[in-house]
């Protein structure tokens, strides 16, 4: 039996249909529990304000602020509520805009209830958690525009593969390397760019403008 307390979650999306239906499915699971919904950022922080959840939840596009201005809001007025926006949006030039603002979590309306939750468990116990379609959209973009001094051609060459989710094996096999090479690789860049996670990558890869 799970003892641990529920996550606590205030919903944030203009369409009543979208609010109610994952009102409906959370309320349905004992891990999580509803503090509260808006259908505007306004609302929101206010709401907030007498209600500090765990996680906020919020779509992007909303009328007058949007979700993302509500994300950067909530963080000086309440630093220690995760944020994460819920959105159809997958546009590039969007999704880095977004993931430079430091958000805990990045997640498209296609996503699966289990994944969703299972994200939310993740982001609620400190680590960041981005949808693997954006994830993949980033690193391809980052693999494609890594600075030349920073990494090697081959561990670029290495990076791009990886960005379009090949493992160790099917890279070896591709390059006609070892996986102890490929390995060897992954860890060197890694630690080029002194980062631990593929969600690491990324942020490293905004902070130092290695993405158009």
């Amino acid at each position: 039996m799970n003892n641990s307390p529920a996550i606590r979650l205030f919903l944030v999306d203009d369409h009543h249909i979208v609010l109610d239906g994952l009102k409906s499915m959370f309320d349905q699971d004992g891990g999580f529990e509803i503090l509260g919904t808006a259908s505007n950022a306004e609302d929101a922080l206010v709401l907030m304000d007498k209600k500090r959840p765990d996680i906020l939840l919020t779509d992007y596009s909303l009328p007058g602020m949007s979700g993302l201005e509500l994300c950067v809001k909530a963080k000086t007025k309440f630093p220690t509520v995760k944020r994460v926006i819920l959105s159809m949006h997958d546009e590039g030039i969007l999704v880095k805009q977004i993931l430079k603002e430091g958000v805990d979590g990045y997640l498209l309306k296609s996503i699966q209830q289990t994944e969703l939750k299972s994200a939310l468990l993740q982001i609620a116990k400190g680590m960041a958690y981005v949808s693997p379609e954006i994830t993949k959209l980033v690193l391809a973009d980052l693999s494609n525009n890594q600075q030349e001094e920073l990494l090697t051609e081959r561990e670029r060459e290495i990076l791009s593969l990886i960005a379009k989710e090949n493992s160790n094996k099917q890279i070896a096999e591709r390059l006609f390397i070892s996986e102890r090479t490929v390995e060897t690789h992954r860890k060197n860049i890694f630690r080029k760019t002194n980062t631990t996670s593929i969600v690491g990558l990324i942020k490293y890869a905004f902070a130092n403008n290695l993405i158009r």
